[in-house]
């Protein structure tokens, strides 16, 4: 388990442009190791299958058997009758204020698809493959499956091995929502082995500001259950038992921006992993002046704005089935009066001063790492772990819901986490020293996420611009543009 945190080796694999149409998003080419039949072979090129699989060689894993049958690249991480969680970003299956999802919002299912070829070459056939996320409380899970043609991925499986791949909406219910107002809940099956409470207590990221958590605001309008959880000593999360009870976790994170972190791939993924979003403190109410992050400024307005949202918190649900009638005026005259959040309006701490995220981060990292399946901290890590982030086509802008795309065409591989996401940060052209979800996960002292160095990071690739230690790089990157919270803010110095 050493491994997990000391691992510097990051694959970048170069050059995949598009994705496949057609699921279940087989490879056109008979690759030595393929399993199936030539006759379950696509007549499209699969740019992402190609970049799962050079990402894997690259990163050195079984390179004596590479080229031949027998090759099985995570058979070093995955050991057969073990249980397999793939942890996709599946935020939700719509852009805020753009059509379509425009392959830049969700990992897409070809990515999904290649890595679960090779889970299964690591299991011999013996064990579980689950994919299971919690997307955003008002996504529509079977869209998302749909987008991602799941269906067809397990049909596939069930046909050539008569194998169940199991598919899991790991939130216990959602919200239903008129223009980004919630007017009520709906129960959901819910992740069917359960939840665990997990107390990080001195180990958790909000230790060290506990005299500020009175402030703290999760999801929802309802604060008190927030702040119920980060208070006193007690920093708790509760976790998908699903993902706890697992042997390894195959992280498939999107490349993208984020409003309040400045950046979701592999650490922010782990927002997917909650059974309650509202345990996960996203700002603090207030400005920095004041203790929280919600805004940067204590301006007329942003005082005006506070004082209505604590009124309109505390009102619109006590006013029932008018909820969803009321609703999108409601927002109509906020968006006038306050300003839109998704052009050029910051609050709800979606600012590059956001103190809060970036500590629920780690903290979800923390647990992902030491903790046992009855939600118990170990000095050790827990389970394995592997990351294959989805960066052919990346988010950039507004995200992570509202996202344009960013061509970038990689595939980026690696088995801690941080350094993972430390190189995509370098290559999205970020400086990690500015993101605090970063440079506060490096060397922490205690349970640690990585016990390397940003200048041991060493990056393997087919193309010579990227084949070299992280810091050595230059200036070479894929220039992805910020949140505008973060504009100006966290880009490389040229």
């Amino acid at each position: 388990m050493s491994t997990i945190l000391s691992s510097p080796v990051i694959a970048v694999s170069d050059g995949h442009h598009g994705y496949p149409s057609k699921p279940p998003y087989s490879p056109n080419i008979r690759y030595p190791e393929y399993l199936f039949d030539d006759n379950t072979l696509s007549d499209e090129a699969n740019h992402a299958y190609d970049g799962v699989r050079n990402a894997l060689r690259l990163s050195g894993l079984d390179t004596e058997h590479f080229g031949t049958k027998e090759w099985n690249p995570l058979g070093e991480i995955i050991h057969p009758g073990d249980t397999v969680v793939l942890k996709p970003n599946f935020v939700r299956d719509f852009r805020e204020t753009m059509a379509g999802h425009d392959n830049c919002l969700i990992t897409h299912g070809s990515i999904i698809r290649a890595a679960m070829d090779y889970v299964y070459i690591a299991l011999a056939g013996k064990g579980r493959i689950i994919i299971a996320d919690a997307p955003q409380n008002d996504a529509d899970f079977n869209v998302i499956k749909q987008i991602a043609g799941l269906d067809e991925i397990r049909q596939f499986y069930k046909q050539q091995f008569d194998y169940n791949i199991e598919v899991y909406d790991l939130r216990p219910e959602c919200a239903k929502k008129v223009n980004g107002i919630i007017v009520g809940h709906e129960q959901l099956p819910g992740d069917p082995s359960g939840y665990v409470k997990v107390n990080l207590d001195r180990h958790s990221m909000f230790a060290e500001v506990e005299s500020l958590c009175h402030l703290l605001y999760g999801s929802e309008y309802d604060t008190s259950e927030i702040r119920s959880h980060h208070i006193c000593g007690v920093h708790e999360y509760l976790v998908s038992k699903t993902i706890l009870e697992a042997d390894c976790i195959i992280n498939l994170p999107k490349l993208k921006t984020h409003k309040k972190t400045g950046i979701t791939i592999c650490m922010k993924n782990l927002v997917g992993i909650n059974g309650n979003k509202n345990w996960l403190p996203h700002h603090r109410e207030g400005t920095p002046s004041q203790g929280g992050d919600q805004f940067a400024d204590d301006g007329l307005m942003h005082r005006l704005e506070r004082k209505t949202m604590i009124c309109f918190r505390r009102l619109f649900p006590l006013l029932g089935p008018l909820r969803a009638i009321l609703a999108k005026p409601a927002k109509a005259i906020g968006k006038g009066i306050f300003g839109d959040t998704n052009t050029d309006t910051i609050r709800s701490g979606n600012w590059y001063g956001n103190d809060t995220t970036w500590r629920m981060a780690i903290d979800l990292n923390k647990m992902l790492m030491y903790s046992s399946a009855d939600g118990k901290i170990q000095n050790e890590p827990a389970r394995r772990i592997f990351c294959i982030v989805d960066g052919i086509i990346g988010g950039q802008g507004n995200g992570p819901l509202d996202p344009t795309s960013n061509q970038a065409g990689v595939v980026i591989a690696g088995r801690n986490p941080i350094a993972v996401d430390l190189a995509c940060a370098r290559l999205m052209g970020f400086d990690y020293n500015k993101l605090p979800i970063l440079y506060k996960a490096v060397n922490q002292e205690t349970l640690p996420l990585f016990t390397g160095k940003y200048s041991d990071i060493n990056c393997r690739s087919d193309n010579p611009h990227f084949n070299r230690a992280l810091s050595e790089l230059g200036e070479i990157n894929f220039a992805f543009k910020p949140h505008f919270g973060w504009k100006n803010h966290i880009e490389l110095e040229k």
